[in-house]
């Protein structure tokens, strides 16, 4: 097996967004959190966890269209019992993103009681959606406000200041830039984040990157491989370096002499992983 490498990557607009969702927290009543429902561990913020502190946090699992079903059904259970909110949406389609207002008004219905009581009846949810980069946050608004015009582009970090949207009448969302944290302290979590392109190709040896999700893959989810990539049996041991160069071969991406071109399988492999084309795929399973 290859060897996991250290990702670190913080520019420092990161450090300033950090600063900036801690002075705008006491703007909002609640945080909303995507993440990635292929890695839901990976894709979740620590420092999110001590800058959010009490406010009520709805977690949405994006891009569950391309994850495994039975396991994003396992992770919003273990969410619950870990008493917190949490809905599986797919922010390109709107798939489960009606359920969001009404979920948000379930989490606080303490504090609309409370403002009602106050004859602050009407008065506006103020939201902060937060995540890494990449993760769906401006698609989500885009959903929720019909064309909210927040900035949309499959790259990390193209959101670079907040704005606010207004929800319908009674719910205001502040966008936020994708925030990831200064280090990497387990190396498998940025490398599974650089799966799902959460971290820039340009910083990365994407075939070393191609090479560690072909193991994974080959350990986790066999068939995937055989039924996308026509394997009729898998190399043994599974090392990335053979599994790459079968990919290559069973697409006919060879050069002179009939070697493989192996950058060019390894980038054709990370951009159908990225587009789901190769099945529903979550890399981290709820409990383990």
């Amino acid at each position: 097996m290859s060897e996991a490498q250290s990702i670190q990557w913080y520019p420092g607009h990161m450090a300033k967004t950090k600063r900036k969702i801690e002075q705008d927290l006491k703007l909002v009543d609640a945080v909303a959190e995507l993440v990635d429902a292929r890695v839901p561990v990976s894709s979740r913020n620590p420092l999110l966890a001590t800058l959010i502190e009490n406010k009520p946090r709805i977690i949405l699992l994006n891009k569950s269209d391309m994850a495994d079903a039975a396991e994003t059904a396992r992770w919003i259970a273990a969410y619950k019992q870990e008493g917190a909110w949490a809905l599986a949406v797919d922010c390109k389609s709107g798939k489960g993103v009606n359920g969001f207002v009404p979920l948000v008004r379930e989490a606080l219905k303490d504090r609309i009681a409370q403002w009602e009581a106050k004859g602050m009846a009407g008065r506006a949810i103020r939201i902060m959606v937060v995540g890494i980069p990449n993760v769906g946050k401006s698609s989500l608004i885009n959903k929720l406000t019909r064309g909210g015009k927040a900035e949309v582009e499959d790259r990390p970090g193209v959101t670079r200041q907040n704005r606010w949207f207004r929800v319908g009448k009674g719910m205001d969302l502040l966008d936020t830039p994708g925030v990831l944290w200064p280090k990497f302290e387990d190396p498998i979590a940025g490398e599974r984040l650089a799966f799902t392109g959460a971290v820039r190709d340009d910083i990365l040896d994407v075939e070393w990157l191609a090479m560690r999700l072909l193991e994974l893959l080959a350990a986790e989810y066999p068939q995937v491989l055989r039924q996308r990539y026509k394997f009729e049996e898998l190399p043994q041991p599974l090392e990335g370096a053979a599994l790459l160069e079968l990919v290559g071969r069973k697409r006919g991406m060879l050069v002179s002499g009939g070697e493989v071109d192996t950058l060019r399988a390894a980038t054709m492999l990370l951009d159908e992983f990225r587009a789901g084309k190769l099945g529903r795929i979550t890399l981290e399973k709820a409990g383990r």
